[in-house]
């Protein structure tokens, strides 16, 4: 047996007007970690889909050596069967059933076609031991955290004897504590004898923990890094990625300051009926025009909430406070007249409610504002057709057509449309929650960029980030928040992680 469990010899997939792969070589030795990185559309996701068997044999050229063997999987569990599991961004879990039988869920414990479900509930128990997870089993999916989420998808892995366990952007959701947890986790799987692909945008993470680090770009392997041959760093890895240098990834302009303040809150408190308890409690707050103004804070510490509170209170929370805009004290009681008072919130979650993606990029960018474009109720097509073009050229949107599906774009190009849609109708005061969740180191360049372009024409940008060096390399201030409160601000010249910190844990 070669010291190799995995080669991928000249990969090739193509969607229609679209080559996803070409001719891509990927080699995994056994026992290693292996970071697979690349901008978005790189075709990461891709090759995983490929050897997870997503798509089948026949609907790719080339050939998957596991295990000294060529293997040709014509669906998913031919590839489970060999000791392959992938976890992808998005988790696969039943939220109203039990851990364990989440984790036993497809290859259950049975005798004579009856599951055995004490048999069951005890393995389980024994998997989660192995992830380090302290829960009861018999606890529903939904009542978890996304960061022990992530350990049960581990170990339901682990209950399938998984050889080679595969993890697509597995800290995107996690804040520092949960993501550092999940990295031990991953070194220790190693010294167990599992074998690991690492998709991640999170450079820091993966010149942690890779011995070998494979760049994807534009479908094509460009090169692997070797940590026992040198160190693995940084500014080499985006040199691969992007194909040339980039000196400073936060690109922060200076702005002249004004003492113009767009929007002030004060003493404002928001009552979440649902959780029955305060999540936003007595926050002031305040931003200037053509400020970048930082939200940094631990998850669960009310940021999201904040917005979604000044945003029109689509989530009826009973609100108490006031809201200035522009000087004059204003209600806000929904998302319609949030906009009508110069308001633009980019959600977190641009799949789920950022973006129709089943809808082409300009359906996606018009529906915010289609009025502008209707003469006596009908869009005028022409219209549309050319204020889209400008958004896709002004925002540098990569896509062969403006009849483009969303869903076919990559995170970065998604994220852009998602901004462009907002753009639309005109905001003074932009919320971006979490505006490179996801994407590339590009790609993350780009949305800088535009943050730029923006805060230069007078535009006021509030920017909610689980990021600290994004806070800190793109923020004129930073506001701190923990449990619901804001326990600090600090201009950007005094800001640092370890204050940020220290605010951010109370």
């Amino acid at each position: 047996m070669t010291d190799n469990i995995l080669e991928m010899r000249n990969i090739t997939k193509e969607f229609p007007g679209v080559k996803a792969l070409d001719n891509v070589n990927f080699t995994v030795k056994r026992g290693e970690i292996h970071c697979l990185v690349g901008e978005n559309g790189a075709g990461k996701s891709t090759l995983m889909k490929v050897l997870g068997g997503v798509y089948s044999y026949g609907n790719y050229e080339g050939d998957i050596v596991f295990n000294d063997e060529v293997m040709r999987f014509a669906r998913i569990n031919d590839s489970e069967n060999q000791g392959i599991s992938i976890i992808y961004q998005e988790l696969a879990l039943i939220p109203y059933m039990s851990v364990y039988e989440n984790i036993y869920l497809g290859h259950e414990i049975h005798k004579n076609k009856i599951i055995n479900w004490n048999e069951t509930r005890n393995q389980a128990k024994k998997m989660l031991e192995k992830v380090k997870l302290d829960v009861n089993p018999d606890v529903k999916i939904k009542d978890l955290g996304v960061g022990k989420q992530q350990l049960v998808e581990i170990a339901k892995a682990l209950s399938k004897d998984v050889s080679l366990l595969i993890l697509d952007e597995p800290t995107s959701a996690l804040n520092e504590d949960d993501s550092e947890n999940l990295l031990e986790l991953i070194m220790e799987l190693k010294n167990l004898g599992v074998t690991c692909i690492m998709i991640s945008h999170k450079l820091k993470e993966v010149t942690a923990i890779a011995d070998t680090v494979t760049v994807l770009r534009d479908g094509q392997t460009i090169c692997s890094l070797y940590k026992e041959k040198e160190e693995i760093i940084e500014k080499d890895i985006i040199k691969y990625m992007v194909g040339r240098e980039i000196d400073d990834i936060f690109p922060k302009i200076e702005v002249e300051k004004s003492d113009e303040i767009k929007l002030e809150v004060k003493n404002l408190t928001s009552y979440d009926r649902k959780l029955a308890r305060n999540v936003v409690k007595n926050v002031d707050f305040k931003i200037h025009k053509g400020e970048i103004v930082g939200i940094a804070g631990i998850m669960g510490a009310g940021r999201t909430e904040f917005a979604h509170s000044i945003f029109g209170n689509y989530k009826n929370y009973d609100i108490t406070g006031e809201i200035y805009i522009n000087n004059e004290l204003v209600k806000i009681p929904t998302t319609k007249d949030a906009i009508a008072k110069g308001l633009a919130y980019v959600s977190e979650d641009r799949k789920g409610n950022g973006l129709i993606l089943i809808d082409d990029i300009k359906q996606n960018i018009t529906i915010s504002n289609l009025k502008s474009i209707a003469e006596k109720l009908v869009v005028n097509k022409n219209e549309e057709i050319k204020v889209v073009n400008e958004f896709v050229k002004s925002l540098s949107i990569k896509t062969p057509s403006i009849e483009q599906e969303v869903n076919n774009l990559s995170g970065g190009n998604q994220q852009k449309v998602a901004i462009a849609k907002w753009l639309f109708v005109e905001p003074q005061i932009l919320i971006l929650d979490e505006p490179t969740r996801g994407i590339d180191v590009g790609a993350k360049y780009e949305i800088y960029t535009i943050m730029n372009k923006l805060v230069e024409s007078g535009l006021s940008v509030i920017m909610i980030s689980s990021e600290l060096p994004e806070v800190l390399g793109m923020s004129d201030r930073i506001y701190v928040m923990a449990e619901g409160k804001m326990t600090g601000v600090l201009d950007a010249n005094e800001a640092t992680q370890e204050k940020i910190m220290k605010m951010a844990t109370l």
